[in-house]
């Protein structure tokens, strides 16, 4: 894997400097209150989309099955992929504050996406949820963080495990199985369970290889947190599957 270092790929050491390190911490301190602050928004938002009627019925429709998607809607909902994919061409040499504006757009679209969780599941059971979540991600994290085993070859496969992961879930959606669909959900939770250690990981590498370099490692703070960000709420929304009490 790499990282960048003012707008080019520097390839992650193998191994790096364990010890205790003041610069580290505030690394990583900087990545987790960007992500704090992230969740807080997007769920700030997806409490609005989800149970402010006028705000709701912009996004979704009610139909005999439950609810659907208005145009409105889908735009949301694929508008983070869009900012994602067309970072990757667009921002060739990226700087912090590109890269904050990135992380503040992709947060802002999926936290207005995720109204649909206070429609199909009851709010006491979003909140456990995201509770178990959270614990879940700080447990996580802290192995990634800790760990004296390099994880960048699981990594790699965890990688090729969310693509077979979107495969799997796009033909579910032809299929509509629910067996299949559980089935998802608990790759997904374990695929996105390692992506968080792994990503904490290479984080802690990535402070090592930018050498103290200031602009790269504010590039790399909002990498580390759109990536973390991304990983929270995947495993969040794969873990709705067995937790989330229906509104049915």
């Amino acid at each position: 894997m790499s990282d960048f270092n003012n707008g080019y790929a520097r390839p992650i050491p193998q191994s790096g400097d364990m010890s205790v390190d003041a610069g580290l911490r505030g690394f990583m301190l900087g990545v987790y209150n960007k992500l704090a602050i992230g969740l807080a928004v997007a769920g700030t938002l997806a409490l609005v989309t989800g149970n402010v009627p006028a705000v709701t019925e912009l996004l979704w429709v009610q139909t005999p099955n439950g609810f659907g998607v208005t145009m409105l809607g889908m735009i949301v909902q694929f508008l983070p992929l869009v900012l994602i994919f067309g970072s990757m061409f667009f921002m060739k040499n990226p700087t912090a504050g590109g890269v904050n504006l990135l992380y503040w757009a992709v947060v802002a679209s999926i936290g207005a996406s995720l109204g649909f969780v206070f429609l199909r599941y009851t709010g006491s059971s979003v909140a456990s949820t995201f509770f178990v979540t959270a614990a879940a991600f700080g447990a996580l994290s802290l192995v990634g963080y800790t760990t004296k085993k390099n994880l960048t070859g699981m990594g790699s496969f965890l990688i090729m495990g969310v693509i077979g992961l979107v495969i799997a879930m796009v033909v579910n959606m032809f299929l509509q199985s629910p067996m299949m669909h559980l089935i998802i959900s608990g790759l997904g939770v374990l695929i996105f369970s390692g992506l968080i250690a792994y990503d904490t990981q290479r984080l802690k590498m990535t402070y090592y290889a930018l050498g103290g370099d200031k602009a790269a490692m504010g590039v790399a703070t909002g990498f580390g947190a759109l990536s973390l960000f991304i990983n929270f709420i995947n495993l969040f929304q794969f873990l709705l599957a067995f937790m989330g009490g229906s509104r049915d």
